[in-house]
């Protein structure tokens, strides 16, 4: 299971859990409405920025790898243009 699915998951799971909490705890409604709204304004804060890290992770990930393939690509090209050695005797 990848990362970004099990933070999803989580975050999802905690906004529903304090969604169900708030809305059973004792208050007026319109209390009630606008601590749902921050707190969802703040699960989506948290969410761009965990999303936002993930994004950046991959990206390194991505640039390091392609530095790395174009480095191999390099070095192979310079032993395909490299003189091979041969055991035949000169003529």
């Amino acid at each position: 299971m990848s990362t970004g699915k099990v933070v999803l998951g989580v975050l999802a799971g905690v906004a529903v859990g304090a969604s169900l909490g708030i809305l059973f705890a004792p208050d007026k409604g319109s209390s009630t409405r606008k601590k749902i709204s921050n707190k969802s304004d703040e699960y989506v804060g948290e969410l761009g920025e965990k999303f936002n890290g993930l994004i950046d992770t991959l990206t390194r990930k991505f640039e390091a790898m392609s530095e790395e393939a174009i480095r191999l690509a390099e070095k192979g090209k310079v032993k395909t243009e490299m003189p091979v050695a041969t055991n035949e005797k000169p003529r």
